[in-house]
């Protein structure tokens, strides 16, 4: 009953709604379409959670499409069945990833379009399974082939519900109903085409499509950046990004954002590579002339100076989360045991020592967090039998679940679980025992 009492969602809700209702006083369409509007919006804010901004964003797709049904209405030489309206769920899909979201988004945009357009429930119906087509055809989408796809399958679809309704076919009816039936499901992949990007902008979220983009070492120029300066660090996130990502994909979490937050988690290092091991290939540990309280404040400012270089560059704060939160509020051990050791007073706090966090608050960071984690602990054993990785991989994960690094993100113990046989598979495969072929053999042929 909590998300009931979202005050601020809920006047926002009301807002919209007696917005929506002066427009239809003045434009003289149906007054039911602002109660329609309100339970929506009250089923997003008690049952879906939606927050005032996610309302927004949703009434600006929606509102799209009624300005998009009232402008058709007024010019009677334009088809209705030439509206977009499986646009607005597939956008809905490809920006918050929400097949429930979408299927609701399918229906709202098609009650509204019928309602001002004045077309009956058999158009509703088309519009509603194109909708739901469209919105199912985009879901993990990768490629703006698969948009066109869609585009067709909305055709064809709106085009199949047309005969049902209609069975007999003239020249009239085609022109009329058919012919912008098939035509709309195209309107409606080049419409998300072209203003997909604006929407991310607007909206800031993160498609497959920007995601795939940041992905791109070669054209990126943080991760070029992150290649020649700290090779090391550069090389620990590919590795990371396969552990994680297959995690990921394990409990069905967004295994492209997991990947592409693991790219990035660790840029703050680009400031001081030299002090962080991974680096540290030709050179001697520069920790080992510093106090540990100076090595801490090193190791601390990584996620700092990541988050800083993150905000300059310009990236979405879906990929900062992984660069703040990637450490939770962890404890530094190496340092923090070293200090006490060398302590003669012994007032070494471990307060002092944890990373000022915020803990994890998406499965996604979550999983980057555990997996980092995990593949320091097992580049460091001298031996990598699946019992021993296995071991660490428990060790681990247990470690931060104890330590309430999990407590603000929505893991299962189920989850947890899985994610950690994940780990050990994959980091089996990695370190998996090659053949030792014989002298003699690597001479034959001149291998």
């Amino acid at each position: 009953m909590k998300r009931i009492l979202k005050k601020d969602s809920i006047i926002q809700a009301s807002f919209f709604a007696a917005l929506l209702m002066g427009y239809c006083f003045l434009a003289g369409v149906s007054l039911f379409i602002p109660l329609l509007t309100m339970i929506f919006a009250f089923h997003l804010v008690v049952f879906r959670g939606a927050d005032h901004k996610r309302l927004m964003h949703v009434g600006l797709l929606l509102a799209l499409a009624a300005f998009a049904a009232s402008a058709i209405r007024m010019d009677e030489r334009i088809s209705v069945y030439y509206i977009p309206v499986a646009s607005i769920p597939m956008l809905a899909m490809l920006l918050f990833s929400e097949m429930q979201l979408a299927f609701s988004m399918s229906f709202m945009a098609s009650a509204l379009v019928s309602l001002i357009a004045g077309t009956g429930s058999d158009h509703l119906l088309i519009l509603f399974t194109g909708s739901v087509a469209a919105a199912y055809a985009v879901r993990d989408t990768r490629t703006r082939g698969t948009i066109w796809r869609a585009g067709l399958l909305v055709s064809l679809v709106q085009v199949l519900g047309y005969l049902l309704f209609h069975p007999s076919i003239d020249l009239v009816v085609f022109k009329q109903a058919l012919k912008p039936l098939f035509l709309n499901g195209f309107i409606c992949a080049g419409f998300v085409i072209a203003t997909l990007k604006v929407f991310e902008y607007l909206f800031g979220e993160l498609t497959a499509f920007s995601l795939l983009e940041l992905s791109d070492s070669l054209n990126q120029p943080l991760l070029k950046r992150l290649a020649f300066e700290a090779p090391g660090t550069y090389h620990h996130s590919l590795v990371l990004s396969n552990i994680a990502g297959a995690a990921a994909d394990e409990i069905r979490a967004n295994q492209l954002l997991t990947r592409v937050g693991a790219y990035y988690h660790d840029i703050g290092k680009l400031v001081k590579p030299e002090y962080f091991t991974e680096n540290q290939m030709m050179t001697d540990n520069k920790h080992d002339s510093l106090e540990p309280s100076m090595s801490r404040l090193v190791i601390l400012n990584h996620v700092k100076e990541g988050v800083e270089i993150a905000q300059k560059e310009g990236l979405n704060s879906k990929i900062i989360d992984f660069i703040e939160q990637h450490h939770g509020t962890s404890v530094i051990h190496y340092f923090y045991q070293k200090a006490l050791e060398t302590d003669v007073e012994d007032d070494v706090e471990e307060e002092t020592y944890r990373y000022p966090g915020p803990k994890p608050q998406t499965k996604e960071v979550a999983i980057v967090m555990l997996a980092d984690a995990v593949e320091a602990a097992t580049r460091s054993l001298e031996e990598h039998s699946p019992t021993k990785i296995e071991e660490v991989v428990r060790r681990v994960v247990n470690n931060k679940f104890i330590d309430g690094q999990l407590d603000e993100c929505n893991l299962t113990l189920r989850e947890i679980e899985k994610i950690g046989s994940s780990f050990s598979r994959v980091l089996n495969a990695m370190y998996h025992v090659r053949v030792k072929y014989p002298h003699a053999a690597k001479k034959t042929n001149g291998h």
